[in-house]
């Protein structure tokens, strides 16, 4: 007990023979309390060593994610082609500066021996399309997905015999509704990819085959087989600009090819192209 009134609050022992007990029992259970909750300075130093070793690892992880992050990006640009289109550029900004009236109607429109699609909106505007492609470059995924309703309440109102609406009805029902049953999915490995584009605005990609094309969604998955994927990515994927909906539509792909077990050698020859 001596050994701690030593030391309390500076007093010496000559002094404490002048205070009352309880006043000198207090002091003990202080100095008593501090002695038992003395924490040795190299237990600090050992925790304090581990915790900046945590940090550190913590951020060589933060680190080392972001070079394979920035690999990753780089392998997948790769993939891309760049072909700027002011044209389409411009139609994109003003379309998103100012969204149209949604569609209300469609119909095909004929000049001549020529036949064109005619779409009508709300607001009694109207615009004539030659291709669907055409419509891509300035629908939204909105407009795509009313298109889709309209032409589909007449497939089941009317028999379609005319050309162009078989080629549009046929496509935005592969689009929509992909069936591994489909002759487009099973005659597909017979043909060559030509070329693969991206229509930003609505979130579609379209490939165009040897006597095919196929008109397909971002997001969706549809029963490509691997040899039509590796081709697609060998041939690389047309862009108008760089967007976040490209970037993750080839890493779709990617991550589909290898579901596919498809050898690994094949998409590390396609990354060095």
């Amino acid at each position: 007990m001596c050994t701690y009134l030593k030391n309390l609050e500076g007093y010496k022992l000559n002094d404490l023979n002048l205070k009352g007990f309880d006043f000198i029992q207090e002091m003990f259970d202080k100095a008593f309390e501090r002695v038992n909750t003395f924490k040795d300075i190299r237990t600090e130093l050992v925790e304090g060593k581990e915790k900046r070793a945590g940090t550190e690892l913590a951020q060589e992880i933060t680190k080392k994610q972001k070079v394979e992050d920035n690999k990753e990006t780089t392998e997948i640009k790769e993939l891309m082609e760049f072909i700027p289109d002011e044209e389409e550029v411009a139609i994109d900004a003003i379309r998103l500066a100012v969204k149209s009236p949604s569609i209300v109607d469609w119909k095909i429109h004929k000049e001549g021996r020529k036949s064109y699609y005619q779409i009508t909106r709300a607001d009694g505007k109207s615009q004539i399309y030659m291709i669907f492609s055409h419509m891509l470059k300035s629908f939204d995924r909105e407009d795509l997905e009313t298109l889709y309703k309209l032409v589909k309440s007449k497939y089941e109102s009317t028999r379609l015999v005319e050309d162009l609406v078989l080629v549009l009805g046929n496509d935005l029902k592969t689009m929509f509704e992909p069936h591994v049953e489909y002759k487009i999915w099973r005659n597909q490995q017979d043909y060559k990819v030509l070329s693969w584009k991206m229509y930003d605005s609505c979130g579609v990609h379209f490939l165009r085959m040897q006597h095919m094309q196929i008109y397909m969604l971002v997001e969706k998955k549809y029963p490509l087989a691997p040899l039509t994927l590796t081709m697609m990515l060998e041939k690389k994927l047309m862009i108008d600009y760089e967007s976040e909906i490209a970037y993750q539509l080839l890493k779709f792909i990617i991550k589909q090819l290898r579901s596919k077990e498809v050898f690994g050698s094949i998409l590390l020859v396609l990354m060095k192209l």
